[in-house]
């Protein structure tokens, strides 16, 4: 429960704020940067949330922005974060660029959706395209009272009604993101997979959908011990439209589902994972003056997938310079503004692997090779595969109108250079063990 929501610019001002209850004076928001800057002195992290003098200051920061809550009582604090968090997404929704210009140029806007969204300090609706069927950048100009849609007065929310689509269709995504880290020594120092089921949904009127997957599935929540090669979920977040009553009782995902597109639920799986694509680097420095570049990779998944996109960036001193390169497959691109050198592949067979060279000069001599520490990095897709073995077995999808509808999936695995990272250069013996370009 929030008492009163503000933005405010960098400098602590306050842009706009809307008090819901009487209990925290508005003089309270004036004395958040002070309290903020007083923490950054002590040399303490600020939190998102803290108290002072029995107010509660709950915030995040968007670019140059401060949304912020205030609440004398023992609120939720993560339920009011999330909050801001939604109130952010809608208001760049409405304005393509929130910032401080878009809030001055937009109050009779936000002033309405705050109004909506929150009454009496309680969470009301946060659903943008429900919002945006009756709250209009226009809206202050019509003649006639817009009157809001169903959804806001009905138990479903985040579905309109009338929805009619020519050609009924519904399309899965099951999303795996690979984090791993990797030591010089090719040891796995920590690997885990974060999933998503994402949809678009062009379904004509009311809805109900049916989830199953695969029988190797266990959720957290279920408090029984993994068997054999059971796929134990964790963090298992689901969208509001999820009966979470009925996943309870019989583990049955079932919802009517929001139009358009939308993330049906998350998950997390910390089982150790071998990686999906191996780099090995040696590297040779002759006497300052140049250095070279052995690089191998190998894809250590089926043979029937393929990688797409693969883009495998291996770090380069930061004076180096006059880049050569060969490879065996794929080509090669010197990335200066990044330190690296990215070796590109289009589309890389499973069980298959590849070498490639590259010799760069040194101008200048440099007493420790800093940069070469880094760790290799790797980006790629590869669709139709799940790392963790998720499988959707059915999406039922049944209408009052009786309409029939096949659903479509698709698998991806995912790895992105933030997280995906393999620190496998070694030094090179001598020379010999690289040819000459």
């Amino acid at each position: 429960m929030a008492s009163l929501v503000a933005i405010l610019d960098v400098k602590g001002k306050s842009l706009i704020q809307r008090s819901y209850r009487d209990d925290v004076p508005s003089s309270c928001v004036e004395k958040f940067l002070p309290l903020t800057l007083d923490m950054e002195e002590e040399g303490l992290t600020v939190p998102p949330c803290f108290s002072h003098e029995g107010i509660n200051y709950l915030h995040i920061r968007h670019g140059n922005l401060y949304l912020m809550a205030l609440s004398k009582r023992n609120s939720n604090a993560v339920e009011i974060i999330v909050f801001l968090h939604r109130l952010c997404g809608i208001l760049v929704e409405y304005f393509k660029e929130l910032e401080e210009e878009s809030i001055r140029d937009n109050f009779v806007i936000i002033y309405e959706l705050l109004d909506e969204i929150m009454d009496y300090g309680l969470v009301q609706t946060t659903e943008s395209k429900i919002l945006q069927e009756y709250i209009t950048q226009e809206s202050h100009k019509l003649e006639t009272q817009a009157r809001p849609p169903m959804a806001v007065t009905n138990a479903v929310s985040w579905r309109s009604e009338g929805i009619r689509y020519r050609k009924n269709e519904c399309f899965l995504d099951v999303v795996e993101n690979v984090h791993m880290m990797v030591n010089a020594a090719g040891n796995v120092v920590s690997s885990e997979i974060l999933g998503a089921v994402k949809i678009k949904c062009y379904l004509s009127g009311m809805p109900e959908l049916r989830l199953g997957l695969n029988d190797k599935v266990m959720f957290e929540a279920t408090g029984r011990a993994a068997r054999g090669k059971s796929i134990e979920m964790e963090d298992v977040k689901f969208h509001q439209c999820v009966r979470l009553s009925r996943f309870e009782n019989d583990r049955t995902i079932s919802f009517i589902p929001p139009d358009g597109e939308f993330e049906l639920m998350s998950y997390r799986i910390s089982t150790p994972i071998k990686p999906l694509i191996w780099v090995e680097a040696a590297v040779e420095n002759h006497r300052g003056s140049r250095v070279e570049y052995t690089v191998k990779v190998r894809a250590q998944f089926k043979r029937k997938s393929t990688a797409n996109n693969v883009e495998i960036f291996v770090p380069v001193p930061a004076d180096a310079d006059s880049p050569k390169f060969r490879a065996g497959i794929g080509n090669v691109v010197y990335a200066p503004e990044k330190s690296a050198f990215v070796w590109k592949i289009k589309q890389l067979g499973g069980g298959k692997d590849f070498m490639m060279r590259a010799h760069f000069g040194l101008p200048s001599v440099l007493g420790e090779d800093i940069e070469i520490k880094k760790p290799i990095q790797v980006s790629a897709e590869i669709p139709y595969l799940t790392i963790s073995g998720i499988q959707i077995r059915y999406l039922k999808i049944s209408d009052k109108s009786g309409y029939t509808s096949l659903p479509w999936v698709r698998y991806v695995a995912v790895m992105n250079p933030e997280t995906y990272n393999l620190r496998t250069i070694n030094d090179a013996k001598s020379a010999s063990t690289i040819a000459p370009l």
